[in-house]
């Protein structure tokens, strides 16, 4: 180990997530804008046809940190299960734990038409709006998480971007929206009346820059607006440069719906014509019908100097970018790689700005799917996966000389990334990063303790609330097993994989953001095993103190003195995983199924006096016997010794705790490529199919709920999910696709397409859960299982008995980051006022995919 010498300072620890001091740090320096863009004001989709200028808002304090799944809303659910409630002026909606009434209060917007006041924080508002008649209208509003318009949710614009345009009808009458305020105390709220039916809006571009040096076909993204209550089918978007045009079928967009869609784009050879150039668009009918036009425009530039790239993501068929730091030799061949994950509210592009050019690699900045996105965990870590593997593919480094670093929440995703993938990197450098996502929002929790009184009234915490938040509880069975479906995220109970690779650990010496403290705890938990790591603590460093909190010359040298190793050099290693479905391999060995599932399995290798292998929750594992280049012909795992032969791969199996040979798993079962969590839904090109069998009202939300989680994915993963009637889905045109349904075997016609066999059948009325039987219209469910026609495809499921359990099931916390969903959840319609303890059943299926081999909890 090295170790620099540190200078020691008593320095207050305030974490906030969202907080002043968070915003304030990280709006220094040249990395970060706020947030990588300018909020969009001006109204180009249509003509301004109402502001909202009162309202009434209703501060509802919440100090809690941890993301749950399941929390609690007494708010949304007094709008979702009484339609007719309205709340005035003063109404006492509650009186809280502290004897505290909980007033709604009116509220009126200042000069910039923003409902804009420090006591919005934690607050829910309430706008209404009396239409004349039946009209559809775009709802355009910011710093939200969350609306609901006359009962039904949409998707929020919490990073304040001014993106979000929600088609809808209004009634006739009284119109209800409420809103749960976002990151910050401040709101504002539009109707707009669009000026066609189907259009662009610029809002949310994804574009690459034209690279002059490369002939290709590049990808785009631009959303289009459908307020019309037909669906938009077979259009195609057409795109013009240079007198070259490109046609590019669209995805179908549902009736009263915004979709991000990919186009094409010609290529640019002429270097001359380096600098910005108008991109022309323009959107046909089937018939060839003119329907919209706009110009924008796109970069032109060199590879060699800073630039963006597009992808096709495989989660959803949605297009990413991702910015590089080429090299400085251009005519670099075998070079290195290096991925550098971004801070919290910090665009790829200005990640990779940051840096300079590098003469012996290229730097690749991922986008995390959007600034904050998932903290590089869910799909955080796959669009790091994707974007690692599409470099790979451009620049064909040398395999060994790959490395990981980050800065602030992307110095948590190298400790996670690195903890994840060891194999994956020679080295890696966390900067300003914390190891765990849920330790770190705890981390205020704690260290409230040591604040005075004047501190904590600072944060309007009284010793009543102090005493509330500190008190120490015993978790649940219920709440250990949700709980256990955040495994994979939990980085520390991986903290040995990180003896793959060196580490350097590179932190401000009074960074008040990610708190030093939390750097020299693990600068003293590698101390007690790691070999290979070096700490460094930046002199009078706060969180960002200029470019070379990143680009820092002793990280890189750091870097150039490590490679991957080879497989037949390793002499011994070991590996640990929380789902082999995230991460199942290290170098020449894979953990296929687990003994239980979620939990933390492991193995030890060692070839210093022959093959021997020991494991931990293991139940099948391979070892690719042709990587080691030995003459062994046995292998001893966990006492047992095993005949072998050594130029091939062998499967493992444990029984009756004994270990012997055994075929590959089927594909049927779980594994690597399909191993659960219900969240494991949301990709492989994933589509969404809703109900249009049952009430109106059933076929009214079912659609809503469809379209509001891919108004969620669209908003926090930068994607696009194809929606789709269940009378229009057919499994042959939706091959090895993931599919959610929503919806329930009596309203949703794709049902017994998919999922005829499950074991969980869910029907009006009523649950049938292998044979266990629950009865009313109070139920609501999330579950995933494999689809029967696929050896790789999922179906996710979210259904409900009836009228309750649809609102029950309201909530789509599964795509939010830090939330943990196991196989199967069920659930009454209490769970919005009581949250977790409303959990009737939750637990993971068997290796089988059955209930009889699976591990579940009951209240």
């Amino acid at each position: 180990m090295h170790l620099t010498k540190i200078k020691f300072r008593v320095v207050l620890l305030f974490l906030m997530i969202g907080s002043s001091a968070l915003i304030a740090q990280q709006r220094t320096g040249n990395i970060v804008e706020y947030f990588g863009k300018e909020k969009v004001n001006d109204i180009k989709e249509g003509k301004l046809l109402h502001v909202f200028t009162t309202g009434l808002a209703l501060k509802f304090q919440n100090f809690r940190f941890n993301s749950s799944s399941f929390p609690k809303d007494q708010v949304f659910s007094r709008f979702l299960m009484q339609p007719n409630y309205e709340p005035e002026t003063d109404d006492v909606f509650d009186i809280d734990f502290t004897g505290k009434q909980l007033l709604w209060k009116s509220i009126a917007t200042d000069t910039t038409n923003s409902f804009n006041d420090r006591s919005l924080r934690s607050s829910y508002v309430y706008l209404s709006y009396q239409s004349d008649s039946e009209k559809t209208v775009l709802f355009e509003a910011s710093g939200h998480s969350l609306v609901l318009i006359n009962g039904l949710p949409h998707e929020g614009d919490h990073y304040d971007f001014g993106w979000n345009l929600i088609p809808l009808k209004l009634k006739k009458g009284l119109n209800k929206f409420v809103l749960k305020v976002g990151r910050f105390p401040r709101i504002r709220a539009r109707l707009i009346d669009p000026q066609t039916s189907v259009q662009f809006t610029t809002r949310d571009l994804t574009l690459p820059d034209l690279l002059v040096e490369e002939d290709k076909t590049y990808l785009g993204a631009i959303r289009i607006i459908n307020t019309s209550e037909n669906w938009v089918e077979n259009h195609t978007v057409t795109s013009k440069i240079n007198g070259v045009s490109l046609s590019h079928q669209i995805p179908n967009i549902p009736p009263l719906s915004v979709q991000k869609v990919p186009f094409k784009i010609a290529s640019v050879a002429d270097s001359k014509q380096l600098g910005k150039a108008d991109l022309k668009l323009s959107l046909h009918a089937k018939n060839g019908t003119l329907i919209n036009t706009n110009t924008i425009q796109i970069e032109i530039k060199s590879k060699h100097n800073h630039h963006k790239r597009t992808l096709k993501s495989n989660v959803d068929g949605s297009v990413q970018y991702y910015s590089v730091a080429p090299s400085s030799d251009k005519n670099l061949k075998d070079g290195a790689l290096f991925l550098s994950v971004h801070g919290a509210s910090v665009e790829a592009v200005n990640q990779a700005n940051a840096y300079k050019k590098k003469d012996w690699g290229n730097l690749i900045a991922p986008t995390n799917r959007r600034p904050i996105g998932f903290a590089w965990e869910d799909w955080g870590r796959l669009d790091a996966l994707e974007v690692l593997a599409d470099a790979k593919n451009i620049y064909k480094p040398n395999s060994k000389k790959i490395y990981l670093t980050g800065h602030s929440m992307g110095g948590h995703g190298t400790w996670y990334l690195g903890a994840t993938y060891p194999d994956k990197f020679a080295a890696i450098a966390p900067c300003a990063g914390y190891p765990d996502l849920l330790l770190y929002r705890n981390g205020f929790t704690n260290r409230m303790l040591n604040m005075t009184e004047e501190q904590l009234k600072r944060f309007g915490i009284s010793p009543k609330i102090l005493e509330r938040l500190t008190a120490e509880r015993v978790p649940t069975a219920m709440e250990n097993i949700i709980h256990r479906a955040g495994t994979p995220s939990r980085t520390l109970k991986l903290i040995r994989n990180y003896l793959h690779h060196g580490v350097y650990v590179l932190h401000g010496e009074i960074d008040n953001v990610v708190p030093t403290a939390i750097a020299r705890d693990m600068r003293e938990r590698l101390g007690k095993f790691h070999p290979d790591f070096t700490y460094y603590e930046y002199p009078d460093g706060t969180h960002w103190y200029g470019n070379h909190s990143v680009d820092w010359e002793p990280i890189f040298s750091f870097f150039k003195q490590r490679t991957i190793k080879e497989a037949s050099d390793i002499k011994k290693y070991e590996f640990f995983t929380g789902s082999p479905g995230v991460s199942a391999t290290s170098h020449f060995i894979t953990i296929h199924q687990q003994d239980t599932p979620f939990e933390t399995s492991s193995f030890k290798f060692s070839k210093e006096d022959g093959y021997k292998l020991h494991t931990d929750n293991v139940a099948v594992i391979e070892v690719d016997f042709s990587a080691l280049k030995d003459d062994n012909s046995s292998i001893e795992i966990d006492g047992t010794s095993i005949k072998i032969q050594n130029d091939k791969s062998v499967f493992f199996k444990k029984v009756n705790d004994a270990w012997q040979i055994t075929k590959a798993p089927s594909l049927k079962e779980k594994g690597p490529h399909r191993n659960g969590g219900f969240k494991d839904a949301f990709r492989n090109n994933v589509v969404f199919v809703y109900a249009t069998n049952g009430t109106p009202k059933e076929n009214e939300w079912y659609y809503n709920r469809a379209r509001f989680d891919a108004e969620t994915f669209w908003y926090r993963a930068n994607g696009h999910i194809e929606m789709v009637k269940d009378v229009d889905f057919s499994l042959k045109k939706y091959a090895d696709r993931n599919v959610v349904i929503y919806g329930n075997a009596d309203n949703n016609l794709a049902w017994n397409k998919l999922l005829k066999d499950s074991p969980i059948q869910v029907k009006d009325y009523g649950v049938n859960f292998n044979g266990k039987l629950l009865f009313g219209n109070q139920w609501g469910m999330y579950f995933i299982v494999p689809r029967k026609d696929s050896d790789t495809a999922s179906v996710g499921v979210v259904t409900a008995t009836g009228s309750k359990g649809m609102k029950a099931a309201y909530m789509n916390h599964y795509l939010v980051n830090g939330t943990t969903f196991p196989d199967v959840l069920l659930f009454d319609d209490e769970v919005l006022l009581n949250g977790m303890p409303a959990v009737k059943s939750a637990g993971f299926f068997g290796n089988d995919w059955s209930v009889e081999n699976g591990d579940f909890e009951w209240r």
